[in-house]
């Protein structure tokens, strides 16, 4: 017998006759003898027209105001549980508060700081199915505080932790992690497994899966995650050749008995470049571009910097989210005497494109390998970064689908 925390996206639950079939998913786990609580999202695009009208009813309004929100988890958690008893399992809704999932005061942002999980555990030891209300908690306030974007995913990892669950499984559209993309690359093949560590790096450089914050709560308390369809028939689950259901374990790198060198691409088009140039080449010059952009909560990527010939100026270049720019721009032009820059260049036609795997750590030339394959492809390269994990570079976005499929190809990614 195993303790499953399952979790449920928008797609999973948009309607009753699907809501119907993750019924039947439950049901199969816990004919199976495991203890299972649930965690629903809200049905596909309810969040969004609850956000519209809030934002109707006045588009200035009170941010703490997240009941509103709040309100389409609770629907699915209700309909579910319903759902769920009619087919002779019993089962109990819980919004997020009734847990209860404390949270900080960041309203809709917040981030969950503690979560009681001894009454979950008491339902499911006497058989009974919690379903709780995703992306909510309350905050100090004692008001309803929603998690941001993928915070029902957060949710679900977090309540796996408090009730110490041997697993999270996460249902979503796809059946799995990927090489890369396969809309972009045919090829691209379902990992079987992945470190934390590599699917932490895949969901912050443009992975759509998984939100990186859950992914982060994952890896902090050891909670293994496996990410698998939901559109599976209930009682047709196919299994791979282990016996275990198709789809990804993201757990610790010491479950993955032979990693390879490079496990995936991913990519961003999503990428806003800022260039500052001739800024006095001084101490604290970085501290004064940087520094600001930090109090606005604008995250910048890669920076580059070129010294002058004289050494007496430099030019400074970063990314950013486009979403991002122009603020970033107004916040630079309001610091242009106090930073000391002549001129401020954007381009917005970039693209970030990075190689995964945490065999690099103990193999030479997997940089070269990527940047030679770029070159022969005429693929020109903006900037670089790199961690011990990670290789990305900057290029243009017309070039962006050609750099993943080579780059996904000349790791070997292709075969099977």
């Amino acid at each position: 017998m195993s303790r499953i925390v399952m979790k449920f996206g928008g797609t999973s639950v948009a309607n009753v006759e699907r809501i119907r079939n993750v019924a039947a998913h439950v049901k199969r786990e816990v004919d199976a003898g495991n203890e299972v609580a649930v965690v629903v999202s809200a049905m596909s695009g309810a969040t969004n027209q609850l956000v519209a009208w809030t934002k109707e009813a006045s588009a200035i309004h009170d941010a703490r105001d997240d009941a509103i929100v709040a309100s389409g988890e609770q629907v699915t958690s209700g309909l579910l549980a319903i759902a769920l008893q009619a087919i002779g399992v019993p089962a109990r809704s819980f919004q997020g508060w009734q847990i209860p999932l404390r949270t900080d005061a960041a309203h809709g942002a917040a981030r969950i700081e503690s979560i009681d999980g001894s009454a979950l555990i008491s339902r499911m030891t006497d058989g009974q199915v919690p379903v709780i209300a995703g992306f909510q908690g309350i905050g100090p306030d004692e008001r309803i505080a929603t998690l941001g974007r993928g915070g029902s995913d957060t949710s679900a990892v977090a309540v796996a932790a408090a009730v110490n669950a041997d697993r999270c499984d996460i249902y979503t559209d796809v059946d799995g992690i990927y090489t890369t993309d396969p809309r972009i690359v045919p090829q691209a093949r379902r990992l079987d497994r992945i470190a934390f560590e590599e699917m932490l790096e895949m969901a912050s450089l443009g992975a759509k899966v998984m939100q990186v914050r859950s992914v982060e709560m994952a890896m902090v308390h050891k909670v293994r995650v496996f990410v698998r369809s939901s559109f599976d028939a209930p009682d047709a689950i196919q299994s791979g050749p282990d016996g275990e259901p198709l789809g990804t374990l993201i757990c610790d790198e010491d479950e993955i008995v032979e990693s390879q060198v490079v496990t995936g691409i991913a990519y961003s088009k999503d990428e806003a470049q800022i260039t500052l140039r001739r800024v006095a080449d001084r101490p604290g010059v970085a501290a004064g571009v940087f520094g600001p952009l930090a109090e606005a909560s604008i995250n910048v990527d890669m920076i580059v910097q070129t010294i002058s010939e004289d050494g007496k100026t430099t030019d400074i270049t970063f990314t950013l989210p486009t979403a991002d720019q122009a603020r970033a721009v107004e916040i630079l032009n309001a610091k242009k005497t106090e930073i000391g820059f002549e001129a401020l260049n954007t381009e917005t036609d970039a693209c970030k494109v990075s190689v995964i795997g945490i065999g690099m750590r103990s193999h030479a030339g997997v940089a070269a390998q990527a940047f030679e394959a770029l070159a022969k492809r005429g693929v020109n390269i903006r900037a670089i970064t790199t961690s011990e994990i990670k290789i990305s570079v900057l290029i243009d976005t017309a070039f962006a689908e050609l750099a993943v499929r080579t780059l996904h190809s000349v790791y070997g990614l292709d075969k099977a």
